[in-house]
């Protein structure tokens, strides 16, 4: 594994650790911005691994990692739209106001659920 796609991972775990700590404390929108978090640092160990480069952008992130999944079948292709519908937790995290930027905690829950599967595939793949 690449030096950097194994720091990459590494924060995904540190991230994924958070956001159940948070959850424990029942902190739902920050817990979902760490899954998020662990999300996106999971596919940028695996755009590392398989071109080189990282991702300059949250959207780059997303469309660079959409693209190399696609082509691999070792990655669960919803991993990819988790990543579009985690970022707005990430926005509601940053900057959401009023009743709309209310994130429940079985959707935190579901995030951080999905976001360790994301973890532990990029994992395997990259081992």
């Amino acid at each position: 594994m690449k030096p950097e796609a194994a720091a990459y991972l590494e924060k995904a775990r540190e991230s994924l650790d958070e956001a159940r700590k948070i959850y424990e404390i029942g902190l739902a929108s920050v817990a979902a911005r760490s899954a998020y978090y662990a999300g996106f640092h999971a596919a940028e160990a695996f755009i590392i691994s398989q071109t080189g480069k990282i991702a300059k952008s949250h959207g780059g992130v997303r469309s660079e990692f959409s693209r190399l999944a696609k082509e691999d079948p070792r990655v669960d292709q919803g991993f990819s739209t988790f990543l579009a519908q985690a970022y707005k937790y990430k926005e509601i995290g940053d900057y959401g106001v009023g009743t709309g930027a209310i994130i429940t905690l079985p959707v935190a829950d579901d995030a951080i659920k999905t976001a360790a599967r994301f973890t532990d595939c990029i994992a395997e793949i990259l081992a």
